[in-house]
C-alpha cells in the first residue's frame, strides 16, 4: 500500500469513526466537568471550617452565601452544630459520586459505540478493496489493525480524551482559588507547569517512533501466526515445523526487544515526572509553612492550598501522559486511515451487464505479478458458448491466473478478455461475480454447514430465509455429491 503523509485525512477518518458516539461523549464531558467543579468545593469548606468555625477569622464568602451564613447564626451556630458541616461534605461527596458514575457510564457507552462503528467501517471497506490491495497487505496485519489498533484508539478516548476537559477545568479553577488565597505561593505551582509540558513534548516524538516500530512488528508477528495456523497442513506435509517455529521465535524476539526499548523510554518519562511532582509538593509545603509562621497565610488557607496543590499533581502529570498516549493512538489512527482511505474497487463508467451465454475470448492476454516475470504471455483462445474447456499445465504455469483474469480479480497488463465481443473490464463487477462461480484450489476452513456452503452463491440475494426452491437446490446438490448420510445432520443445523 502506498502510504500517505502521516496525519493526512485523519480528521475525516476520526469523524467517521465517532459517528453515533458524539452525543454520549458530550454527556460524559458535561458530567466530568460538573464532577470536577464539585470536587473543588470541598477544600473551600475545609478552609472555612478551619479559619472561621474552629478559628476566629471572619467568614469570607460570596454575597449570597454570606447572607445565608449570617441568617443561620454565623460561626457560633456552626461551631455548636458541626454536624451541618459534615452533612455538607457528605452531600457534595454524593453528588460528585453520582456525576462521576455518569461520566464513566457514558464514556464506556461512547467508546464501545465507536469501536462497533470503526469495525463495521473497516470490514465494509476491506470487502470492497481490490484483489491487488489484499495481495500487498498481509492478512495478519489487516486483522491487527481491526483489533489492536481499534482497541488502542478506544483506550485513548476512554482514559485520556474524556479527561482533558475536566483536567482543564480543574487546573484553571484550582489556580484561581490558589491565587486568590496567596499569589506568591501560587507562583511555585505555576513555574512547574511549563517544565512538565516541555519534557512531555521532548519525549513525544521518541515515544511515537518507538511505538510505531512496535505496532508494525506486531503486525508482522500476527501475519506469521495467521499464515501458519491457516496453512498448518502444508507446514506439516513438508516437515517445516522447526523452520516456522524458529521464524516465529525470531520475530517474537524482535517484537519483545522493541517493546523493551519503548518501556525504557517510558520509564525515563515517568521518572522525570515523579521528580518534578515531588519537587513541586516539597516547595509548596516548605514555603507555605514559612508563610504561615510569618502570619502571611492562615492555617485554613494553607490546608486548602495544600489540598488544591495535591489535586493538581495527578492531572498535570496526566497531561504529560496524554501526550505519550496520543502518540500511540496517532499511530493507530494512521494505520486505520491507510485502510479507510484506500480506493475501493469500482465499476467503469456506464458499466454493462455481463452476458454468460456467449463466447469467452482471450485476446493476446499478458500478465505478471508485481515486478516478477510474466505468468501469461500473449495468450489467445476462444471458449464457445455451452462447451467445456480444459486448461492443463504444471504448477505455477498460470491456470489460476487465467481464471482470475476472467472473473476480474486480476486485470491483464495487456490484451483483453471478451464476452460477446465486449471487454469484461467494461462490465459490472456485481454482474460478473453473480453469474460466475469457481471451486478454489485451496478452501479456507469456515464454520458454515453444508447447507450454507451450497447456498453461498444465493445468500447475498436472500433475507436469511430459505424457500422451498432453496431446499430443493440443496437436496439436489447433496444427491449429486453423494452426501445422503449427512443430509439430516447438516440440513437441520
Amino acid at each position: 500500500m502506498k502510504k500517505k503523509k502521516k496525519g493526512s485525512g485523519n480528521g475525516a477518518v476520526l469523524h467517521r469513526m465517532l459517528r453515533g458516539s458524539v452525543r454520549y461523549f458530550v454527556i460524559c464531558i458535561l458530567s466530568g466537568v460538573t464532577f470536577t467543579a464539585l470536587e473543588l468545593v470541598i477544600p473551600q469548606i475545609l478552609r472555612l471550617t478551619v479559619d472561621s468555625v474552629i478559628g476566629d477569622k471572619a467568614a469570607d464568602l460570596p454575597a449570597r452565601l454570606q447572607r445565608l451564613w449570617d441568617a443561620a447564626g454565623g460561626a457560633a451556630y456552626f461551631r455548636a452544630h458541626m454536624l451541618w458541616i459534615a452533612l455538607a461534605l457528605a452531600v457534595v461527596g454524593l453528588l460528585s459520586a453520582a456525576f462521576r458514575y455518569a461520566m464513566n457510564l457514558y464514556s464506556s457507552i461512547a467508546c464501545e459505540t465507536m469501536v462497533k462503528t470503526s469495525r463495521d467501517l473497516l470490514y465494509h471497506q476491506i470487502q470492497q478493496l481490490p484483489w491487488s490491495w489484499h495481495m500487498k497487505n498481509a492478512t495478519g496485519d489487516i486483522i491487527q489493525r481491526c483489533t489492536s489498533d481499534v482497541e488502542r484508539i478506544k483506550t485513548f478516548f476512554q482514559e485520556q480524551f474524556v479527561s482533558v476537559f475536566r483536567i482543564v477545568v480543574l487546573i484553571v479553577l484550582s489556580l484561581c482559588c490558589m491565587v486568590a488565597m496567596n499569589w506568591r505561593l501560587s507562583i511555585i505551582a505555576l513555574v512547574m507547569f511549563p517544565i512538565i509540558i516541555l519534557y512531555s513534548l521532548l519525549f513525544h516524538n521518541k515515544i511515537r517512533q518507538r511505538f510505531t516500530d512496535c505496532d508494525e512488528a506486531e503486525g508482522v508477528l500476527s501475519t506469521i501466526a495467521q499464515e501458519n495456523l491457516t496453512g498448518v497442513r502444508v507446514v506439516r506435509a513438508f516437515g517445516r515445523e522447526a523452520f516456522e517455529r524458529e521464524r516465529f521465535e525470531q520475530q517474537n524476539q524482535v517484537y519483545t526487544n522493541l517493546w523493551v526499548k519503548l518501556c525504557y523510554t517510558l520509564s525515563q518519562f515517568w521518572a522525570v515526572g515523579d521528580v518534578t511532582s515531588c519537587l513541586q509538593v516539597m516547595l509548596v509545603v516548605v514555603f507555605g509553612s514559612i508563610l504561615c509562621v510569618r502570619g502571611d497565610m492562615t492555617k485554613g488557607e494553607f490546608v486548602s492550598f495544600a489540598f488544591y496543590n495535591a489535586m493538581l499533581i495527578t492531572p498535570v502529570r496526566r497531561l504529560g501522559r496524554m501526550i505519550s498516549e496520543m502518540s500511540k493512538a496517532g499511530v493507530s489512527v494512521d494505520r486505520l486511515a491507510e485502510v479507510l482511505n484506500a480506493k475501493p474497487e469500482q465499476d467503469m463508467p456506464d458499466a454493462k451487464p455481463a452476458p454468460m451465454d456467449r463466447d469467452i475470448v482471450f485476446e493476446h492476454v499478458s500478465f505478471s505479478y508485481e515486478t516478477g516475470p510474466e505468468v501469461l504471455h500473449d495468450v489467445s483462445f476462444t471458449i464457445p458458448a455451452g462447451k467445456s474447456f480444459g486448461v492443463l499445465g504444471a504448477t505455477g504455469s498460470g491456470k489460476s491466473t487465467l481464471l482470475k483474469c476472467l472473473n476480474k480479480i486480476l486485470r491483464a497488463d495487456s490484451g483483453q478478455v471478451l464476452l460477446d465481443g465486449e471487454n469484461i473490464l467494461q462490465m459490472s463487477n456485481h454482474q460478473v461475480s453473480r453469474r460466475m462461480a469457481f471451486v478454489a484450489q485451496t478452501v479456507p476452513s469456515t464454520q458454515m454447514t453444508v447447507h450454507d456452503v451450497v447456498m453461498l452463491g444465493r445468500r447475498p440475494y436472500m433475507k436469511f430465509g430459505f424457500t422451498e426452491k432453496d431446499h430443493q437446490i440443496v437436496h439436489s446438490a447433496m444427491d449429486r455429491l453423494n452426501l445422503d448420510p449427512l443430509r439430516g445432520r447438516f440440513l437441520n443445523q
